[in-house]
């Protein structure tokens, strides 16, 4: 299988290893972001691959490991709602509330939008403005207050700003 044989293939990981050693000099950190990341470095022995000069640091997880059941739970009850156009970063849709996700609403019918920036979701309610109480929610897990500002401020400058509706 493409990908998953060229890593394990020892020559080819003794190599890599070889030229890692032999640019990383001087002291390095190097922090995963991710749970995902930290298991599958701890699971395949990646770290005692690494020369003394590499240190891993733990980060505090992505905002999709650490975001509270609660709130998956909130917009997974307003993905649910009709009238509602629910967008997100794909990396939410399989995210598990207490009973579903936003890929098993979206498969039952649920309007849920992937975007890649808030841009994106600002044009979602534009194409869905004559939509009477239709709604754009939105759940920026990466970008924070950063995607909400960004989002906000070209809705406004658009005259929609109560089309958007950001979960805190």
């Amino acid at each position: 299988m493409r990908y998953q044989d060229e890593f394990r293939d020892a020559e080819l990981v003794r190599k890599l290893a070889a030229r890692i050693q032999e640019t990383a000099q001087h002291p390095w950190v190097i922090m995963e972001v991710c749970g995902g990341q930290t298991h599958s470095i701890m699971q395949h022995g990646i770290d005692q691959l690494l020369p003394e000069t590499i240190e891993l640091v733990h980060g505090p997880g992505c905002p999709v490991c650490v975001t509270p059941l609660e709130l998956i739970d909130k917009a997974l009850a307003i993905a649910a709602l009709p009238n509602v156009v629910f967008c997100s970063f794909g990396d939410m849709l399989r995210v598990p509330g207490s009973s579903t996700d936003l890929l098993k609403l979206r498969s039952q019918g649920a309007q849920v939008k992937i975007v890649y920036s808030p841009l994106d979701a600002v044009r979602i309610a534009q194409e869905n403005a004559a939509a009477p109480r239709l709604r754009t929610a939105v759940r920026e897990i990466r970008a924070g207050a950063a995607f909400r500002a960004t989002s906000a401020q070209v809705a406004d400058r658009l005259g929609r700003p109560q089309r958007l509706q950001h979960l805190q």
